[in-house]
């Protein structure tokens, strides 16, 4: 029967709450060998269950990843690793088994586990370094363990999700190089030795330093009403004031943009209206138009 865990324990919002001395486990398969995991184990029973698991040899590629220097808060970032996060929580149909364990009691015993597989499997050691940026597969259909170590991540959050970010497409990049569709990858990390930096939609909280008394931090809040007081040379207003030397103009402003935007309103609106107004002034009408007719014209047309 086909079994998937809910590895979105490991990568939900309940990370926040998993402790700052332990590190998050990953392992995914396209093999049905993964039974369930509780989301707290010792790295030893992990370990030893990892080793009789692979005894097996039901994959023809075994990876063995290494991430020092990370909490299980740093997957919490859907962007941190999403190629991963697809493969554990069952999105790559061809990912027939995954487990993750968010809390991992010290460090997981990765050569113990390449020792195993290379004695059981009779598997060829292939050794893989991400900084470099490169890296070689034989096309053969022996089988192989692949022991990929990746570097530690920096301090600030967002570069902690860009590195993680990198190293999830390495991976992923590594996966789609492979000479056969038998995979299984244990993907191990190592706890860090402070605690986890705020992610992007937690506010940083600021301590005071105890150096400032509580009488200076009174009048570093107060407003500063002296400043109102001060003229564009910086003295004060209550003090005896020398005026800057030179002409009229450079001593003040006459033209603001608000009065300057003003007067390109007003000039053609007083145009419009000097027009209109010559316009009804230059009308002319005779005094004969208001005099009556008394002719014979008018005469008949009264009839």
């Amino acid at each position: 029967m086909l079994f998937r865990s809910l590895a979105a324990l490991a990568l939900s919002a309940s990370l926040t709450h998993a402790f700052t001395d332990t590190s998050p486990f990953f392992m995914f398969s396209t093999s049905e060998l993964l039974p369930p995991t509780p989301q707290i184990v010792p790295a030893k029973a992990l370990t030893e269950s990892i080793i009789s698991l692979l005894s097996s040899c039901l994959s023809d590629t075994y990876i063995i990843v290494t991430q020092p220097g990370v909490h299980a808060e740093d997957y919490r970032d859907r962007y941190a690793a999403p190629h991963l996060r697809r493969k554990v929580q069952g999105e790559d149909k061809a990912i027939r088994s995954a487990v993750s364990v968010t809390d991992v009691l010290l460090n997981v015993d990765t050569e113990a586990i390449v020792r195993s597989v290379e004695e059981r499997c009779g598997a060829a050691l292939l050794k893989v370094d991400a900084s470099t940026g490169s890296f070689t597969i034989a096309d053969d259909p022996y089988p192989r363990v692949i022991n990929l170590d990746f570097p530690a991540l920096p301090a600030g959050h967002r570069e902690r999700v860009d590195k993680l970010l990198e190293h999830d497409t390495f991976l992923a990049s590594l996966l789609d190089l492979l000479p056969t569709s038998k995979y299984t990858v244990i993907y191990t990390t190592t706890a860090t030795t402070t605690s986890p930096p705020p992610s992007a939609a937690e506010p940083d909280t600021y301590e005071m330093d105890p150096a400032f008394s509580s009488s200076q931090t009174h009048m570093e809040l107060k407003r500063d009403l002296t400043a109102h007081g001060k003229r564009a040379d910086g003295t004060s207003s209550g003090g005896n004031v020398t005026l800057v030397d030179g002409p009229l103009f450079e001593r003040y402003a006459f033209l603001s943009p608000g009065i300057f935007m003003g007067l390109l309103i007003a000039i053609p609106l007083f145009l419009i209206l000097y027009v209109g107004v010559s316009a009804v002034g230059s009308l002319q009408v005779s005094y004969a138009a208001f005099d009556r007719e008394m002719g014979p014209a008018a005469q008949k047309k009264g009839q």
